[in-house]
């Protein structure tokens, strides 16, 4: 009997370690597309229409396209830059956020169980201790 309660108990823990890089995996997913999704802002966008203005500005004064493409080249990477990294904090933020959400929802459904498990556990006793009520009444 305590051999199987071992077994059952290293089962457990598998399972729950499952559960838990299920739940990493799951949270990073999410975090990842919710800072894809939020990584340009209308800052990104107005800092790209300065750069387009600037270009145009400097194409109609004549100016070579040896000095514009580079300044077009520079606005560009600023602002992918601007973006990678609001996105990599993004993604750290909203990483904790969804894996701490999980994580509740997780210990809220382990809850959930062990109540039910006491209840049928409690119905059980209280089967038997009517059984045995019934049974000493019965001799009386």
């Amino acid at each position: 009997m305590q051999a199987e309660v071992v077994v059952s108990g290293q089962a457990e823990a598998e399972v729950s370690e499952q559960t838990i890089y299920d739940i990493k995996r799951w949270a990073a997913r999410k975090a990842r597309e919710r800072a894809r999704i939020a990584r340009w802002d209308l800052d990104a966008a107005v800092f790209l229409f300065v750069i387009l203005i600037i270009v145009i500005i400097l194409l109609f004064k004549n100016i070579g396209i040896e000095i514009v493409a580079p300044v077009a080249i520079f606005g560009l990477v600023m602002v992918w830059l601007m973006g990678w990294r609001r996105g990599s904090k993004l993604y750290a933020g909203f990483y904790e956020e969804e894996l701490a959400k999980l994580m509740r929802e997780l210990s809220a459904m382990e809850e959930r169980e062990k109540k039910k498990e006491k209840v049928e556990k409690k119905t059980l006793e209280e089967i038997i201790e009517e059984t045995v009520q019934r049974a000493l009444h019965e001799r009386w």
